[in-house]
């Protein structure tokens, strides 16, 4: 793409299409070449190409040793393949109350938009089929979920696009709230999605309840998981302003609180580390890279850096 092909198309692009060639010239094309290999594939190992042989080790998959080469050598030797490179990608998109804080036009839910339309852009370019859920609390007793089945190439990008702006437009047309963010009922939700081995991309605050870390526990053995929090200067601090409202961003509850008294200030501040102890604990304990982005984050460099911290917990 440059920059004169752009303009030489005619207007009237949709909010997704203006969005996505933003993307692409500030930010996909700083990534290309950036980001190979930083992923693992989904059926390591087992393509049908074949690689080489080494030693039969125990624990190795007997299916796979060569007979032919053992007679020979007179030592049990394992056929090794080429990584099949085809992935199935789930990006799995909170589309909670929470995601709507942040500044206009750079708040969390952006943010995520953002990071959707580049990884499906990325991923879909290499010949990898991405899906994505959106998941949403809803109003009343059920949770909205919207899935756009797996698909690639730049068109099935903007349908992606599309469903984030047409959740976004109508998800609180009403200026109900929903209820807090069962982080376990959308880690189930994209369970029952992904029937073949996948990667799966969480792109969320991370704010809620629900026994979330048994749920990535059973996700975790099938499919590779990679979690993105998305933050905001907002979720960790409470403007020394005195007497304010503040409203829980998920249930709509309001109260008046003191933002300068030390003791309020002091134990939020608690709050929040121990929130955040909690979720970096549980993601490591189930073995899920976790990494966080901020709403003023510059987003290539944050995916490199998310690249390169996981080629480093690899090695």
């Amino acid at each position: 793409m440059t920059i004169a092909a752009d303009r030489n198309r005619p207007a009237g692009r949709t909010a997704p299409e203006r969005l996505l060639l933003r993307l692409e010239w500030r930010v996909i094309r700083r990534l290309d070449g950036r980001l190979a290999g930083g992923y693992r594939t989904a059926h390591r190992g087992t393509g049908t190409d074949l690689a080489g042989l080494r030693e039969y080790l125990e624990g190795d998959d007997a299916r796979h040793i060569d007979w032919n080469a053992t007679a020979r050598l007179s030592e049990p030797q394992l056929r090794l393949f080429t990584e099949d490179r085809e992935l199935i990608v789930w990006l799995v998109l909170d589309r909670s109350a929470s995601m709507s804080v942040g500044p206009p036009g750079r708040g969390k839910q952006d943010v995520l938009t953002e990071l959707a339309l580049v990884l499906a852009r990325l991923f879909g370019r290499g010949g990898n089929r991405v899906g994505a859920l959106l998941y949403d609390t809803g109003l009343g007793n059920r949770a909205a979920v919207r899935t756009v089945p797996p698909g690639t190439g730049r068109t099935h990008v903007l349908r992606i696009g599309a469903e984030l702006t047409r959740t976004a437009d109508a998800g609180r047309g009403g200026g109900g709230y929903g209820r807090t963010t069962n982080l376990a009922a959308m880690l189930d939700a994209v369970a029952k999605l992904a029937k073949r081995r996948a990667l799966i991309v969480v792109v969320s605050d991370f704010i809620g309840d629900g026994d979330w870390e048994r749920s990535l526990l059973r996700l975790v053995p099938r499919h590779e998981v990679v979690a993105l929090r998305v933050v905001d200067a907002a979720d960790d601090e409470l403007p020394d302003a005195g007497l304010v409202v503040v409203e829980d961003a998920e249930t709509g509850e309001q109260l008046v609180v003191d933002s300068s008294d030390p003791l309020l200030r002091a134990r939020i501040t608690a709050q929040v580390s121990e929130r955040d102890a909690s979720l970096a604990a549980g993601m490591r304990r189930a073995g899920v890279p976790f990494h966080r982005i901020g709403t003023d984050a510059d987003l290539a460099a944050a995916l490199i850096d998310v690249v390169v911290s996981t080629k480093r917990r690899r090695a």
